[in-house]
């Protein structure tokens, strides 16, 4: 059996891939560092090269069995998959399941494939506005608001770019006039290449949950059995960049088996592959306690929350990762080591219980952030199981797959 040999591909080293690393070197796995950013990739009827200005990475690249795609834009990472999967390597994830967790819609069509609860969803290829050959501009927002009413009602309405990620861009359009000029405002971005859906407006009160499925070769999917809660009544996003707070949770059984549906649907024939599910119960008004509490809960720990906030910023962490490690450790140790951590993360879980029926699944993300959340309060190092997936595909690749078949 030949030397298996691990990549790990990035732009910039941040907490993640760093984190990485580090496991690795714990763990004793040799990973190998590829840049993707100043390189160039050349393809031509003599081969490829993939070269910096002062380095030519090709040896590097041949002496590898599997890669780590940590590229952040998700463009990027079906451009690194399509790449290395031409060149016999498995990526994790793999290229199929990039391309589904590029697109909210694509990810919620997979769902809805195998009957796996998600929230109503209208996606509707159409501008906002359209430029007839004579210059003439077409408004199209109110037909296009009509579609969305026709499927919605006229309730609440979430907007979101369908290729977007961290919440941004993400509104709610509370009557038809919001409605109308968000999507007049909507134009296609970076982020939002390709339009964006329009969902029902779920209360799932204060809270969403991350959820970690990893598959290695062989093997059934596994689901941890502890997920991220996000949490706060500061909008109805519960996105962590806008300053929610985290909690650490253990699943409903009947949401971990939910979950790896999901998870399967995502993951399609890919042989390993590290999934994280974004899921919320549609709660409305059958909460364990009033808002008030939760709120007092929230607000006794926003000393300790912002300690752990001023920790992720400090400058240490590129100078000494270890010691930078250890210090935001301490700092969430604090934070959950208080009663009002004990009491909001006990509603959350009696929340779940009562709720567990009606848990949705609405994305899927490929290359999820971990270090500096999911991995302390949840208890999950994602860089284990991105490692044991790369190990256990030794020596696969797709050149012997296509054979096999």
């Amino acid at each position: 059996m030949s030397t298996l040999s691990i990549a790990i591909l990035y732009e910039y080293a941040e907490a993640d891939e760093l984190g990485i690393r580090m496991t690795a070197e714990e763990l004793g796995v040799d990973l190998v560092y590829i840049p993707f950013r100043k390189i160039a990739v050349s393809i031509g009827n003599d081969g490829y090269s993939f070269k910096s200005k002062g380095r030519d990475l090709l040896r590097r690249i041949e002496g590898v069995n599997a890669v780590l795609n940590r590229t952040q834009s998700k463009n990027r990472r079906m451009y690194a998959a399509s790449l290395f999967e031409a060149l016999g390597k498995y990526v994790i994830n793999p290229l199929a399941v990039e391309y589904v967790c590029f697109s909210k819609f694509r990810t919620l069509v997979e769902f809805w494939r195998r009957k796996i609860r998600i929230p109503q969803t209208v996606y509707i290829p159409c501008d906002s506005s359209d430029t007839t050959v004579t210059g003439t501009e077409i408004r199209n927002e109110e037909d296009i608001a009509d579609l969305i009413q026709m499927n919605l009602g006229h309730g609440n309405v979430v907007i979101k770019p369908d290729g977007g990620t961290h919440g941004k861009d993400v509104r709610l359009a509370t009557n038809r006039e919001f409605l109308t000029q968000m999507i007049a405002a909507t134009a296609p971005s970076i982020i939002n290449p390709l339009g964006f859906v329009a969902q029902e407006f779920v209360e799932k009160w204060f809270y969403d949950l991350r959820i970690i499925v990893s598959k290695v070769r062989g093997k059934p999917p596994y689901c941890y059995p502890k997920a991220l809660a996000r949490a706060g009544f500061k909008d109805f996003r519960t996105n962590t960049y806008l300053g929610n707070m985290v909690f650490g949770v253990t699943l409903p059984l009947e949401v971990k088996a939910a979950a790896i549906q999901g998870a399967k649907a995502v993951g399609g024939d890919g042989e390993a592959w590290v999934l994280a599910m974004d899921a919320m119960f549609n709660i409305d008004q059958d909460r364990a306690v009033d808002d008030e509490y939760v709120k007092a809960e929230l607000e006794k720990l926003v000393p300790t929350f912002n300690a752990v906030q001023a920790v992720k910023q400090d400058k240490l962490k590129n100078r000494n990762f270890p010691a930078w490690s250890r210090t935001l450790e301490a700092a969430y140790q604090t934070y959950m080591d208080t009663d009002a951590y004990d009491n909001v993360r006990r509603v959350i879980r009696e929340s779940m219980n009562r709720c567990k029926e009606s848990v949705l699944f609405h994305e899927t993300n490929s290359c999820p952030e971990f270090w500096e959340q999911t991995r302390i309060i949840a208890g999950i190092n994602v860089a284990i199981p991105l490692i044991e997936c790369a190990q256990s595909v030794e020596g696969w690749s797709y050149y012997q797959k296509i054979k096999e078949y």
